[in-house]
Formats: C-alpha cells, sequence, structure tokens
C-alpha cells in the first residue's frame, strides 16, 4: 500500500512531542491490588435506574421525555444501511471517508435515538427496530473506519480484514454504546430472541475486550518516550473500553488488570500534555481529547467509590478550563491547527468537569453556553450514552448557575505558548508560538488571529474535510495547512516547514504591557537564509501593532507578509488596506514604500470551511519592494 496511507504525520505517535513529563499520576494513585479491593462489581456502581424502574426514568427524562420519544419514533421505519465493500475501499481509490462513515453514522443515530426513546417510554415499541440495529452491527466485519483500518491491520487496505478487529474511535463508540444497551435491554431482547443478545455479548468481547486485552494498538502509547506523541485519540478510546469492561466483565481479577492498563495508558495522554493546560489541538478537539479524558477519570473514580480519583491535580484544572478560557464570544473561539473557529463546548459535559475540579469558571462557562442557546436541552450526546445519561442526571443543577464568561485581561500558556489578549476598546487577539509537530499540525509557528467586538477579522481559516490526503505525506500540499495561508511571512519568499525542530525561541509575554513576542526563524528551513525574525505583537487602546524586526544571511527571494481576512478589502488608499465585516470596520496601515499590497480571493467549495467563513475569505500579501539583509516592518491594526 502506498506510504500516504500510513497516516504517520499526525494520529501516529511517531512525531516529536515537546510536552513529556513522566508523572504517572493514576499509576501512583492505584495499583491491580488496590482496584481488586476497590473496584465495585457487578455493575453496581451504575447509578441510572434500571430499565423497568419507570419512576425512576420518568424523573431522568423530566422535561425531555416526549423529544427523546419523537426521535425514536422518527427511527421506527428507518431502513438499516448496508456498508458496502466498495464503501470502505473508496477511501484507497479516491481519498473520500465519507461514502463509507455516512451510512455508518446513519445507522448508529438510528439506533442510538432507538434506545434512548424504549430506555424513556419503556413500552416496548422500539424493541424490535433495536434488534435490528443490533443485528445489522453484528453482521459488520468491523466496527473502525475506513479511514482507520489499514493502519493497524496487516493487509494495508481500507477494506476490513476478517481476520483480525481493531479498535478506533467509532469501534470504541459503537462497543461502548453495545455494553450500555446490553446492560440496560438485555432482559427485553431476551424475549425477542436469546440469540441476539448472546450474539452482541460474544461481539463485544471479540470486537473490543480481547484486542484491547491481546494487542497494542498505536493509541495505547505504553512504550511512550519524550518523543512520542499522544493525542484525543489516546483518552477517547481507552474510554470507551473502560467502559466496555466494567459493563460485561465481572470476573474481579480480569477486570482489575483491565483497568489497570487503561490506567497506564490514561497517563502517557495526562504526560504528554502541559502543565499550564493548553489543548495543542484546539477546542474542537478538547471535547475528545481533556474531554474524553475527564470521562474516563469520572468513570474510573464513579466504579471505584471514588477511591481511584485525580481531580485534585492541577494538571487536571488547567486543562478543563482550558475551553472556557478559548472562548471569544458569539460562537467563536480561538482555533489554531485543524480546530474550526466555530465551537464552544457541550455544556453538559463541561458543566460536571468544572464540578469535579472545583472549577467556578468552567461551572458558570457551561451556563452561558445552555442560557445561549436559548436554554435549548443538551442532553443527547448520541452514541456516547454515558454522556448523554450524565447531562440528564445533572441538568437541574447546571440551570442554576449563573452564566459568565472570563473576560480576563491577558491568558498566557507558557508552555504550550499560547497567548490571547483582549482590551476595552472590543479587540481581542490570540498568537502561538510552539513548534510545527503538534496535533493535528499546521505550519503556523507565530500566527494570530485578530477579533473586534467578537467578529474574526484577520483569521485562521481552520481546515477543510478530512480525506486520505489530510493525513499523508501530501497533508502540506493542502493550502490551509501551509504558513503563507496563515498571518505570517514568506521570508525569501520560502515557507515554513513541519517538524519537531522548527519552533519558536525568544519567546516573552509581558501581561503588563500586552507584549507577545517570539523569534519565527527558527520555523523556517535552511534555504530560508533567515538569521532571526523576531515578531512582536502590542495590543494597544486603538488596536494591534506588529512589528517585524529581521536579519538575514543572505537575499535570495522577496519577503511577504500574509494576513487572512474575513470581509470586504478596501484598497483604494496608498498604504491603507480596510476590512469590513458585519457592520465592524478596521484599517491596516503599512509603510507604501516598504510594500505593493496583492489581494487574493479564496473561494470556499469545501463545506466544513464554507460553513463557518462563507463561500470566500481573503489573503492580503504586502510584498517587500527591496531587497534588505535586515531591517524592521511595522503594521498598525486600527479600528475605523
Amino acid at each position: 500500500m502506498k506510504k500516504f496511507l500510513l497516516l504517520t504525520l499526525l494520529l501516529a505517535c511517531f512525531a516529536v512531542a515537546q510536552a513529556y513529563e513522566k508523572r504517572d499520576l493514576l499509576q501512583k494513585k492505584a495499583g491491580i491490588p488496590q482496584l481488586k479491593s476497590s473496584l465495585i462489581l457487578n455493575q453496581k456502581w451504575v447509578s441510572y435506574p434500571d430499565y423497568k424502574d419507570r419512576n425512576g426514568w420518568n424523573q431522568l427524562t423530566s422535561g425531555v421525555k416526549e423529544e427523546i420519544i419523537s426521535k425514536g419514533e422518527a427511527a421506527l421505519n428507518y431502513e438499516w444501511k448496508v456498508v458496502k465493500a466498495t464503501d470502505y475501499l473508496e477511501f484507497d481509490r479516491s481519498g473520500s471517508r465519507q461514502i463509507m462513515e455516512i451510512p455508518f453514522t446513519s445507522n448508529i443515530t438510528a439506533l442510538s435515538d432507538l434506545v434512548l426513546a424504549e430506555l424513556a417510554e419503556g413500552k416496548g415499541r422500539f424493541m424490535d427496530q433495536i434488534v435490528n440495529g443490533i443485528w445489522n452491527s453484528c453482521e459488520m466485519t468491523s466496527w473502525a473506519l475506513s479511514a482507520h483500518i489499514s493502519r493497524e491491520q496487516e493487509v494495508k487496505t481500507s477494506l476490513p480484514s476478517y481476520k483480525g478487529n481493531i479498535i478506533d474511535l467509532t469501534a470504541g463508540d459503537l462497543g461502548s454504546f453495545l455494553s450500555w444497551t446490553y446492560y440496560f435491554l438485555k432482559d427485553e431482547i431476551d424475549k425477542i430472541h436469546p440469540l441476539v443478545a448472546e450474539r452482541l455479548r460474544e461481539n463485544i468481547q471479540v470486537r473490543i475486550l480481547d484486542p484491547f486485552m491481546n494487542r497494542t494498538f498505536w493509541w495505547m502509547a505504553v512504550n511512550a518516550t519524550p518523543k512520542t506523541m499522544v493525542n484525543n485519540w489516546n483518552p477517547w478510546c481507552n474510554f470507551n473500553v473502560l467502559t466496555c469492561f466494567l459493563l460485561l466483565e465481572n470476573d474481579p481479577e480480569k477486570l482489575a488488570y483491565a483497568v489497570f492498563q487503561s490506567m497506564i495508558s490514561v497517563d502517557q495522554f495526562i504526560n504528554y500534555n502541559h502543565n499550564d493546560g493548553a489543548c495543542e489541538e484546539g477546542p474542537s478537539y478538547w471535547g475528545h481529547a481533556a474531554g474524553k479524558m475527564y470521562d474516563y477519570l469520572q468513570l474510573l473514580s464513579t466504579a471505584t467509590g471514588g477511591k481511584v480519583s485525580i481531580f485534585d491535580q492541577p494538571i487536571i484544572k488547567n486543562m478543563g478550563e482550558y475551553i472556557a478560557k478559548s472562548y471569544v464570544g458569539k460562537g467563536w473561539v480561538v482555533n489554531f491547527a485543524d480546530a474550526s473557529a466555530k465551537g464552544g463546548g457541550e455544556p453538559g459535559m463541561i458543566f460536571r468537569y468544572g464540578k469535579a475540579v472545583g472549577s467556578e469558571e468552567m461551572q458558570q462557562f457551561a451556563a452561558y453556553l445552555y442560557e445561549r442557546d436559548g436554554k435549548v436541552n443538551h442532553y443527547n450526546a448520541g452514541r456516547d450514552l454515558f454522556r448523554t445519561m450524565e447531562n440528564l442526571k445533572y441538568q437541574g443543577e447546571l440551570v442554576r448557575v449563573k452564566p459568565a464568561v472570563s473576560q480576563a485581561a491577558s491568558t498566557w500558556y507558557p508552555e504550550t505558548e499560547f497567548c490571547y489578549m483582549r482590551n476595552q476598546s472590543g479587540f481581542f487577539m490570540a498568537a502561538k508560538g510552539g513548534y510545527n509537530a503538534e496535533s493535528h499540525n499546521h505550519n503556523d509557528m507565530g500566527s494570530f488571529s485578530l477579533y473586534l467586538h467578537e467578529t474574526p477579522m484577520i483569521i485562521d481559516a481552520g481546515v477543510g474535510t478530512y480525506t486520505r490526503q489530510t493525513f499523508s505525506e501530501e497533508r502540506y500540499s493542502i493550502w490551509t495547512m501551509q504558513s503563507n495561508y496563515h498571518n505570517l511571512p514568506m521570508i525569501n519568499g520560502i515557507a515554513q516547514v513541519a517538524g519537531a525542530e522548527y519552533r519558536s525561541h525568544n519567546v516573552m509575554f509581558d501581561p503588563a504591557k500586552l507584549i507577545f513576542s517570539l523569534d519565527l526563524a527558527g520555523a523556517y528551513p535552511a534555504e530560508a537564509a533567515v538569521e532571526k525574525w523576531q515578531r512582536t505583537y502590542k495590543l494597544e487602546p486603538q488596536g494591534l501593532v506588529i512589528s517585524d524586526s529581521f536579519r538575514l544571511k543572505k537575499m535570495i527571494g522577496s519577503n511577504q507578509i500574509n494576513f487572512l481576512c474575513w470581509g470586504k478589502l478596501d484598497l483604494s488608499e496608498p498604504g491603507v488596506v480596510v476590512l469590513e465585516k458585519n457592520g465592524e470596520k478596521l484599517k491596516l496601515i503599512f509603510s507604501k514604500v516598504q510594500f505593493d499590497p496583492v489581494v487574493e480571493t479564496v473561494q470556499l467549495t469545501d463545506p466544513r470551511l464554507s460553513n463557518v467563513w462563507g463561500d470566500q475569505i481573503c489573503r492580503l500579501s504586502l510584498n517587500a519592494k527591496s531587497k534588505e539583509l535586515s531591517g524592521v516592518y511595522r503594521f498598525k491594526i486600527q479600528k475605523m
């Protein structure tokens, strides 16, 4: 199989990480002997009502029961879709993931709606369709996505092999969901036919429990070193595996050993993360990174009666508060790498995480999101039945919290090198240092985004729809990944490159003066011949001042300063570019002696981008007129 199917750039665990600290918090809390004595067996830890406890379900679903049942009724005539062999092979052929994912996801959504409706109503009228959905799932060769299969199986193709099972994100999700289905509805399923529940139990054993104990998947990071990348796959998959074992394995010895294996793995994720708690994958990944870590830790604590808990550790709290601090307003969030600029998180999970770590900021932010969306019920977490149940359980507490959003003048993540600054004039800016080998990396070291009255004006575009190319050696041929489509210079006509060695130097943040400064030179290859490129961001009452102080070893090409903009650009006045969007207006002032401005319109045909930004964005390029070995460029961005 071609190299680009190996997913080595981002989802693999071979990139050089910059954060590793061997804390091993979970392993220090408990070993196998302690787990044997503290794990609550036979699912006695489950706090949700049994299927036949109608009063319990009426209380749990109070206020949303009719909505839950209505969604289930919509799936009563659902036609279960077959995920064909050619649907999987389409990833090999064209790089498309969606051909396989659309019917697969449709089936899981229907089944989750049916199961939740049956739990809420308890009359048995959804059971035939639930059995059909279970049977359909068991008929599948694999529960993994076509984009993930070739990495782990012996035959390097996106078509799943019948010779083995792999655990990826969705295989884990479905295993976790079906484990809850088995727990709640086994007796009702047996009334239709005992072979169904028997087959379901065997499928989860063969697809999830046995592979976890008998294989080593990359996301486990069991042999992690300071050079190992550990991303959101780790807590996400481990949470699902833990759920399956806690709901299905009642042998004390086997259960303790399996839980400890998952603790060893999750420790690697925590070890990888900085003490400052920033999520290098961005807010839209936080829910499946730190958020899934929280779910895992909460489930572990619950299943041990609170005896195995690390919610008192500062890093766990810091990782949670990142999501509240990264919110800009009006649904916009600080986005770097593959993260989207739209988001905000799940209110229920953020509230519970905040409650667990004692963060008033998180709880108030969760209440804000709930109120912002018109107090719409956020209970339904789709195939994540644990989150759905927890949302229902704690919704009454969430609605009593006073909403609030952080208005801190600055937020600084000294290890991850994320910097946020805001002022009283309505400006909010975010910039980053770091290195060009982060999880879901873009070559964006030193880039920034600027908002005016919570409207993004100078932006980070994010990423388009994932394809085979996205996670291959072709990744940096995609424009969204390139530094020249971020707010960064092309030095000597050369862009930044990927790799852990390409990183920031001479980083400084002054919260009193609202100044963030760093040397960009280290992010460029040797052929750029750059000795120093000290970029300084200063947020003043009137706006943002950017200065680039540079020194080159030799002149090869021309320098170009790029700004990715959202809105209409007016270049009619020399030395000034006016940017207007949604009634907000900025002017970017530059030296007309030093630069010629050029505007490129970037058409957005990918829905993952156009759903955020509309049909187009613009790249403003300021092209240096003269070639100089050293100098200073200065730009002012002011409100009009």
